[in-house]
């Protein structure tokens, strides 16, 4: 798998930012104390438990960002698979800047590694069938683009970034409209030939009088099983179908084997439980 890394240029404001709040007022009154200015250390980064790996560039932008002097060499890749115990990468150079920097290192690389574990989980659960996995913009306020690479490092695919992307008429929308056809007819109205118009059913028949309006993505809310099949057939191929809803690896499988293209699952960036990784003082 090839994976595109974000540009420094955005993420350095997350990590300065993320920085800048555990420094405080008075920086870290602790390591300042204990450490001397000349120590130079080395560390490595492990892994705890097995999972997949995302982060490391904003791991090595904390560090760098408190000490440049600060050096990390990677063991292991964004989107690998890495073992308990396994080294992930290792950290030299002034003792202070690394203990001073582990803690926010630590909290993007176990938040966005937990986000690649889950996603592959899933992702292996339907290996097999043509559906993708896909996140959702249910995401952390700030932190949407780096969780969105971690859906990607764990082998998953992006939903819309904002709600400028394209339109997804929501069940909110169709009732303020006053139906699926006065939204459909002023979506289309309103935006140039380039941007998609999706629109959520949860029900059958909402599903048919939607494919009359030539939509270019259904997305079946909460539909069972039985109903997503039945709705794939009644699309057949006209458009893109997504299947939502609360959908976990156990079911996943039966999902993605009733034909749908998309999975879509917010809890992926929402909840998604962090990868338990350490930073571990080797002594030279």
């Amino acid at each position: 798998m090839t994976l595109s890394p974000l540009p420094t240029i955005m993420l350095e404001p997350m990590v300065r930012a993320a920085l800048l709040e555990d420094l405080g007022r008075a920086g870290d009154v602790t390591t300042d104390a204990i450490v001397p200015r000349d120590r130079h250390t080395t560390t490595v980064l492990a892994a705890r438990q097995q999972g997949i790996i995302a982060g490391l560039d904003l791991a090595m932008l904390a560090f760098k960002l408190i000490d440049p002097n600060v050096e990390m060499t990677g063991e292991r890749a964004d989107g690998s698979d890495v073992a308990q115990g396994e080294t992930i990468a290792s950290v030299s150079g002034p003792a202070r800047a690394i203990l001073t920097a582990e803690r926010t290192a630590l909290n993007f690389l176990c938040h966005l590694s937990g986000i690649a574990t889950a996603t592959a989980s899933i992702v292996s659960a339907i290996r097999g069938h043509k559906a993708k996995i896909v996140c959702t913009r249910k995401t952390t306020p700030g932190l949407r683009a780096i969780e969105k690479y971690a859906v990607r490092a764990g082998g998953g695919a992006n939903h819309r970034f904002g709600l400028d992307d394209a339109i997804l008429i929501k069940d909110n929308h169709i009732a303020i409209a006053g139906g699926i056809r006065p939204a459909m007819e002023r979506a289309r109205m309103s935006v140039g030939h380039l941007v998609k118009v999706e629109i959520e059913v949860d029900t059958l028949a909402q599903l048919d009088e939607a494919l009359a309006l030539a939509p270019d993505a259904v997305l079946l809310d909460n539909m069972s099983v039985d109903d997503l099949r039945k709705a794939v057939a009644m699309v057949g191929g006209r458009a893109v179908t997504e299947a939502s809803g609360r959908i976990t690896a156990a079911i996943a499988p039966a999902v993605a084997a009733t034909g749908i293209d998309l999975i879509s699952i917010g809890w992926l960036t929402h909840s998604a439980p962090i990868l338990d990784i350490g930073l571990d003082y080797r002594e030279l």
